[in-house]
């Protein structure tokens, strides 16, 4: 009686869950309040490097994790006890059209740093691995969700080097996120490991299915706060905030222009936010201030800070591998 019950509970249409709505408002929230802070930076009120750095990386990690937890548990929700397809597809077709106008209007505005594979990129690609995950058996998606897992912890405190190659650096397999080395980007959001908290998200909410939580999370609101509709237009509103939140911070920059800053300090500040996301932060205070000191030596920093100069330049290329293998 206990296993048909199970059954039953995991093929009936789950309610639907206005604290998830509320959730996903308040993750947008979040996420609008870093990337004004970004905005800020770039307009130069804020050292560079600092939206990129210290808590606010942590923060900004913690927002997308909670934003793809969601996504993964939106998911399930939306296609039990069947794929609705014709919902699915149209769902996908607007984040796959609005990933490539982020792609096409940031490599324009930013062709150093443009956006090639950013959150939408992401949702777009992970919605699709997992309609096949549906599709499978729990045991299956549990065990690849524990996986991937491993392999997160592996990646990140144990052996960065040890699952990437410098194979994958190129922007068209960069997007897997197993690249040593990764093209710049304003928003880069990979496979690997942002694939944990969506597959997290998945198995959480079909064990929850098999239970009676989903009822019981139903009950605890109707989804009717300022964070819950915005939760309910989570694409709107991403596509909006951002042109939004940019226009403010040039209003400032244009009333109240920022103070300009110190070229060393500024290019300790990038040096070490470009150096941290492969090295630890110790090693790259070290190699920053050795580039710096070797560049002011050999008469190259203006030059460099200006552009005149090439990060490819034969001269800033011998020096960086010098200080690197002093900084090892």
């Amino acid at each position: 009686m206990t296993a048909l019950a199970t059954e039953t509970n995991a093929s009936v249409k789950p309610p639907r869950i206005g604290l998830l709505d509320t959730a996903r408002g308040v993750a947008l929230l979040a996420m609008a309040t870093y990337h004004f802070t970004w905005d800020m930076e770039f307009m130069g009120y804020l050292a560079p490097g600092t939206a990129e750095t210290g808590w606010l990386k942590l923060y900004a990690r913690a927002i997308a994790s909670t934003f793809l937890f969601i996504v993964g548990v939106s998911l399930v929700l939306a296609n039990t006890p069947e794929i609705r397809w014709r919902s699915f597809w149209k769902r996908f077709a607007m984040i796959a059209a609005a990933a490539l106008a982020i792609s096409v209007v940031t490599r324009f505005v930013f062709p150093g740093e443009w956006i090639f594979f950013g959150i939408l990129h992401c949702i777009a690609v992970l919605s699709l691995l997992g309609l096949v995950f549906l599709r499978l058996p729990l045991p299956v998606t549990i065990a690849a969700t524990a996986a991937l897992t491993v392999a997160w912890v592996v990646d990140t405190w144990i052996d960065p080097d040890l699952l990437r190659s410098p194979i994958f650096n190129p922007r068209y397999l960069a997007w897997i996120g197993l690249a040593q080395m990764p093209q710049r980007s304003n928003d880069y959001v990979p496979i690997f490991p942002w694939a944990v908290p969506f597959l997290l998200g998945m198995t959480a909410t079909l064990i929850a299915m098999r239970t009676r939580i989903l009822e019981r999370l139903a009950k605890l609101g109707t989804g009717s706060s300022l964070p819950a509709k915005a939760g309910r237009h989570s694409l709107a509103f991403y596509l909006i905030h951002q042109p939004v939140l940019i226009a403010i911070a040039y209003g400032l920059f244009v009333i109240v222009p920022p103070e300009k800053p110190n070229p060393v300090e500024t290019y300790l500040k990038q040096c070490n936010a470009s150096c941290i996301m492969q090295e630890g932060e110790a090693i790259c205070r070290s190699f920053c201030q050795c580039t710096l000191d070797k560049l002011q030596a050999q008469n190259l920093f203006a030059e460099f800070q200006s552009g005149t100069v090439k990060p490819d330049d034969g001269r800033i290329l011998a020096l960086a591998s010098e200080c690197s293998a002093n900084t090892q």
